[in-house]
């Protein structure tokens, strides 16, 4: 079996809303049936029995060495920890090759899998060792590597469960919540709203001191020191016990307390020296370690945290008591589990030789040693959950020093007996504000109730009901797709809205393109969505980026589908009718908002059947009102959109509206029909985002057509009395339109320029020119700059024999060059002529035929 074409589908896609990983497996005849290919089961449960059940996606399919690795790299990730569910292996039509698809929460752990699945299909059909436990060590790694941690992980899930989209934008914790001009950024437990001066000022911890001082608020007095002679003076200033600390310091390293003696503060001093050239020594405060979380204006919760500590057996040592305690799962090596293991440092000795111990001493039975003298969890202490007993006036303490600092999200260190009384009644106080809070003590403490602090923040971020969303549409069909678009981007504008649209032709921000060449694809949709000017979003949706990528959104208001052509791209990537192609063009469709609507064409039979997969409501659309689907949907109280003499009529029951054709300059007062049907799916999308019909109107009667607003969309130029259409129409479907266009059109003599993409099928080639040989006088063919895998002249030939029954074509010209043969085409017109250029490379050949209209 080899694997190969590895994609990472990392938004919605063909097979399903999750992301997953797409690979082609080529199976030999003999691994299409791995039932036929003795004890090959048995050996691939030996190695990994918790694979599962194999089982083909049809009954009529045996299971082959493709199922086996789908199930594998689904199973090795599962037994690894991670969330996944879905996996699918689909034969193609050629022989022994496969699709394979496996769901994936993180996409490095989900290629490494199937990396790994191949290598135990191997040594299974091999009869050869795999390291199954090794193996699965390796994804667990990554995935801690590569996940979320638990502080950043649980803003992301309550947002996620609020319907607000996310995107991370490193592989670190700064995660984008909502998209354009609604969204926000977090990095772990900071917000974009967490100002860098309130920061500095929080990592400045004698600054913050006099700050809260200042605000009344009770703190431990104390200074910075010069060095170390300088911090046992300080010791002596302020009286021991003291603490020896890095002014600048988090997460407690360098931290040292309960110090009495000058060699302790000494050796202390050295200890936090190696974190920062600033040290604080402050007086030392009794009592338990409590940490209190501040969200906005209020404390939503707060922990006892002790120190790391073993209990003595009387029989193991320090250093045994302590690894037996590391073995708890709960406990990792950094953020990612709900404790951090318990280290050996100098500090922690220090802290031992207090007690009269060191590494190999053997504590009596039931001895408490502790380890670290500070009760961080990132050194491995614990945290007990205390938010219920949390006397008002210590919560209103802890809410005064956060706002003091200027921090939206803020961990007050606090040292006192209790919290059930007021600082101030027990001689306690505020010992340090941090930005950027570890949450893990409050999502899991080692004893209590977890709190939903994520959800908190994400409150504090979003008013209720605020999904941070941004109006999106998404337009899939063969053709129309472009102009539809635009159009409904248009008829945005005029509400107001800035609006970023993604098209073949490049991505638009507010009218302007800030990106060129086909930018149909996720890639330059997710990039509108970062904008930070885009208040709407239009996106051309191609079939090949969905194919590559899925969406680039989990889900969108408004999905439109034009039509379902033959020759788009048939023959590739395994899409070899129109019903596979409908399939792929249906994905935006499957992926509406259930409160948002589907605009499909009811004319067109594969479009209309989409309705069935839509979660929201459709609105349907055709030029014939008494069409089987557009009656009963009427009838049904739902919504239509159909000509009527010289108007497109909205209908939703037994309301109507009427749009006169004659303000819809794009459809020449209705004589272009495929211009209408893309106007009345353009009316659809905006009578679905709930757009007042004056705007509606304004948008559809100021979009002109013309080169600069739609290039290679049907763009009129008027040459020396000749009329001149420009269009990138290449395939049979667009060229019947075309046909349909031009014979509405006045003219003396018709005449057509075109060219074939070398990536269409023999016979999609052949038929453009057979409709084409029935509708103009003489036709000129040319050959592309890019012939896209044919060779010189195979595309010209396949024209050429498309023309041998041409029952209206007399005259058949061969140019080499596509401006070449516009040049051709423009010496042989005359007044009352009309020629249409199908044009290839759309920006130049427009640039060029605009230029010779104007000598």
């Amino acid at each position: 079996m080899e694997v190969s074409r590895i994609r990472a589908l990392r938004g919605p896609n063909l097979w399903s809303r999750h992301t997953a990983i797409e690979a082609i497996a080529s199976c030999s005849e003999a691994e299409r049936a791995i039932a036929d290919i003795p004890g090959f089961e048995d050996r691939l449960r030996a190695r990994f029995p918790e694979i599962g059940f194999l089982a083909p996606t049809s009954h009529d399919e045996s299971i082959s060495m493709a199922h086996a690795l789908e199930f594998a790299a689904l199973g090795l990730q599962a037994q690894a920890g991670c969330p996944v569910t879905f996996s699918r292996s689909t034969a193609t039509l050629d022989p022994g090759i496969y699709q394979v698809v496996v769901e994936y929460s993180e996409e490095a752990v989900g290629r490494l899998a199937l990396e790994l699945a191949e290598s135990l299909c191997r040594a299974a059909l091999d009869d050869a060792p795999f390291d199954t436990a090794a193996a699965l060590a390796q994804l667990r790694e990554l995935d801690e590597d590569e996940r979320l941690g638990p502080s950043t992980g649980s803003i992301v899930q309550a947002a996620v469960a609020r319907g607000v989209p996310f995107r991370r934008l490193t592989s670190g914790s700064l995660v984008q919540f909502g998209w354009g001009s609604r969204q926000r950024r977090i990095q772990a437990a900071e917000t974009d709203l967490s100002s860098a001066i309130a920061e500095s000022i929080a990592q400045d911890k004698e600054l913050t001191k006099r700050l809260l001082h200042a605000g009344g608020v009770s703190v431990p007095r104390g200074r910075p020191v010069r060095d170390a002679e300088d911090a046992w003076m300080a010791a002596q200033e302020v009286g021991c016990p003291v603490v020896v600390k890095p002014q600048d310091g988090n997460q407690g390293k360098g931290v040292a307390v309960n110090l009495e003696t000058r060699e302790q503060v000494l050796a202390a001093y050295a200890a936090a020296a190696e974190f920062s050239d600033s040290i604080l020594v402050e007086k030392y405060l009794s009592g338990h370690d409590f940490r209190m979380l501040v969200i906005g204006n209020r404390l939503v919760a707060a922990a006892r945290r002790d120190p790391p500590q073993v209990f003595g057996d009387g029989k193991r040592t320090v250093r045994q008591l302590v690894d037996e305690v590391n073995k708890d799962p709960k406990r990792g090596t950094g953020h990612a589990t709900s404790l951090t293991k318990i280290r050996f440092d100098d500090i922690a000795l220090a802290a031992l030789a207090k007690q009269g111990y060191d590494a190999d001493s053997v504590p009596a039975k039931g001895a408490r040693v502790v380890l670290r003298n500070n009760a961080n969890l990132s050194t491995g202490g614990t945290a007990t959950d205390v938010t219920d007993d949390v006397h008002p006036d210590m919560a209103s303490a802890a809410v005064a020093a956060a706002q003091m600092v200027g921090l939206d999200v803020c961990g007050i260190d606090v040292i006192c007996d209790t919290v059930l009384k007021p600082l101030e009644d027990q001689g306690g106080g505020i010992v340090e504000v941090n930005a950027a809070p570890g949450l893990r003590m409050h999502l899991s403490p080692s004893y209590g109730k977890g709190r939903a602090v994520g959800e908190a923040i994400v409150s504090m971020m979003f008013e209720h009901g605020d999904n941070a969303r941004i109006p999106c549409v998404a337009v899939a069909g063969t053709n129309g797709k472009t102009t539809t678009a635009r159009l409904i981007a248009n008829v945005l504008t005029k509400k107001g809205l800035r609006v970023g649209m993604t098209s073949t032709d490049g991505v638009y921000i507010e009218g302007k393109r800030i990106d060129t060449g086909d930018c149909s694809g996720p890639k330059s949709a997710r990039n509108v969505l970062l904008h930070p000017d885009v208040d709407a979003a239009v996106f051309e949706t191609a079939r090949g980026g969905v194919l590559r990528e899925g969406l680039a959104f989990d889900r969108c208001d408004v999905a439109v589908v034009t039509n379902i052509g033959m020759g788009d791209h048939l023959g590739l990537s395994y899409i070899n009718s129109v019903e596979d192609l409908a399939v792929v063009k249906r994905v935006i469709v499957e992926n509406v908002a259930p409160g948002g609507m589907a605009v499909l064409n009811a004319a067109d039979p594969i479009v209309a059947r989409m309705a069935n997969h839509c979660p929201g409501t459709v609105t349907y659309f055709a030029i014939d009102r008494h069409h089987p689907i557009m009656a009963t949907h009427r009838a049904q109280g739902n919504r239509v959109l159909y000509r009527d003499g010289d108007a497109i009529v909205a209908a939703e029951g037994l309301l109507e509206h009427r749009v006169a054709l004659a303000n819809i300059p794009i459809t020449r007062h209705g004589g272009i029909g495929f211009q209408v049907e893309n106007a009345m799916a353009a009316i659809g999308a905006a009578w679905a985002l709930g757009l007042s019909w004056q705007t509606i109107h304004a948008g559809l009667s100021s979009f002109i057509n013309d080169a600069q607003t739609a290039p290679g969309r049907f763009n009129l130029f008027d040459y020396r009395g000749a009329t001149l259409i420009a269009d990138y129409g290449h395939n049979p479907d667009a060229i019947n339109a075309l046909v349909q266009a031009v014979e509405s059109m006045p003219a003396r003599r018709r005449m057509v320029v075109i060219s074939g993409a070398g990536d269409r099928r023999d016979e999609d080639i052949t038929q453009q020119t057979e409709i084409l040989g029935d509708a103009f006088d003489e036709v000129i063919l040319y050959q592309d700059a890019c012939q896209r895998g044919r060779a010189d002249g195979e595309v010209i030939g396949l024209l050429r024999k498309g023309l041998q029954n041409a029952s209206r074509t007399k005259g058949i010209e061969e140019i080499n060059g596509e401006f070449i043969a516009i040049d051709r085409a423009l010496a042989k017109l005359q007044p009352g002529d009309l020629c249409l250029i199908l044009i290839d490379q759309v920006e130049e050949a427009l640039a060029h035929i605009a230029a010779r209209c104007t000598q």
